[in-house]
């Protein structure tokens, strides 16, 4: 086995900080002293992860294999919510390409908003669920299966990165199906922000965990360059949209690394709870997942009617020797 390299710089000096996953099992934790992009020490191979996401992920990260009302809720609203901040900056008919679809909510936001929409998802019973109760066009598949023909016109990626055991490859892959022209939105979690401690930050499925710096210094090294970043410093997750760009150069942020060690030796746990904005983002929190408990059942039951009743629509204004094949 050869030497580890950071996949964002090539960087191969790394300091340790971590040991446990949030399951307080053994995950060694690492943090590149050049670009400051945040690994695992030992990288899962391809064979490895293919496995663990067609069968154990969805058990291991979410605890069901196949989606409740409340994470179809949240998943739809989230949907809502990235279609609302792209729709100023798309054309209403551009196509769109969804890797890592999930439940596929928000392939069907999209759907229902005029644009043509579909999506790869590996995870079996995340897969079913978006074909048979969401009619969504989200078939199982691998982002490097897909042609790179330059012929999409918006990819997103929606806490997909952190996942890859290698985000410089599915960037560059990504970048090659997308026309000159196309967009690409990404969104994982910010380690720079401190929404949780120290203990509770690694998993085993989040391969990578990004800053805006680092997510900014890879994607612009991959042939992208920033539109926009969403939301606040505070958020818990970076919400970007990327055009494409003829430049691959990378620019190493030299203050990332030492921010970034800043935050993560600050999120111990007295720190983390004595955040000015702590009481009022649990507050929040709770509120939401006590209004998902009450609504879900029936607000996801309303939303499978809506799909239902669009793809009776689409049908009948679908040609009659289109319909009759089918």
């Amino acid at each position: 086995m050869g030497q580890k390299q950071c996949d964002l710089c090539a960087g191969t000096e790394f300091e340790q900080i971590g040991t446990r996953d949030r399951h307080n099992q053994p995950l060694e934790s690492v943090i590149c002293k050049s670009c400051g992009l945040v690994a695992h020490g030992q990288i899962p191979s391809d064979e490895e992860l293919a496995r663990y996401y067609a069968t154990e992920y969805r058990q291991s990260y979410h605890g069901e294999m196949t989606p409740s009302d409340r994470r179809v809720m949240r998943a739809w609203n989230n949907g809502e919510r990235i279609f609302s901040q792209l729709q100023p900056h798309i054309e209403p008919d551009m196509e769109v390409f969804e890797v890592g679809a999930g439940i596929g909510c928000t392939v069907k936001v999209f759907e229902l908003n005029g644009h043509a929409s579909r999506g790869i998802e590996p995870g079996e019973g995340f897969q079913n669920y978006s074909q048979q109760q969401l009619l969504t066009n989200v078939v199982r598949g691998d982002l490097f299966e897909q042609p790179r023909d330059k012929s999409h016109e918006l990819i997103l990626l929606v806490h997909v990165i952190e996942h890859f055991n290698s985000p410089r490859k599915a960037l560059e892959y990504i970048r090659g199906m997308l026309s000159d022209n196309g967009l690409f939105y990404v969104e994982c979690p910010n380690i720079a922000a401190p929404f949780a401690r120290r203990s509770k930050m690694f998993h085993y499925a989040h391969i990578h965990n990004f800053t805006p710096s680092s997510l900014k210094m890879l994607a612009e090294s991959c042939g992208f360059q920033l539109v926009q970043q969403f939301g606040t410093q505070e958020d818990p997750n970076l919400q970007m949209l990327f055009s494409c760009s003829d430049s691959t150069e990378l620019t190493i942020d030299p203050d990332n690394y030492r921010e970034t060690m800043q935050v993560i030796n600050a999120a111990t746990p007295l720190k983390y709870h004595l955040r000015p904005y702590y009481f009022t983002s649990r507050v929040k929190k709770v509120s939401s997942y006590l209004k998902e408990h009450l609504s879900a059942k029936q607000f996801v039951a309303d939303v499978i009617q809506e799909c239902q009743q669009f793809a009776a629509e689409q049908e009948d204004e679908a040609p009659e020797s289109l319909r009759s094949a089918a």
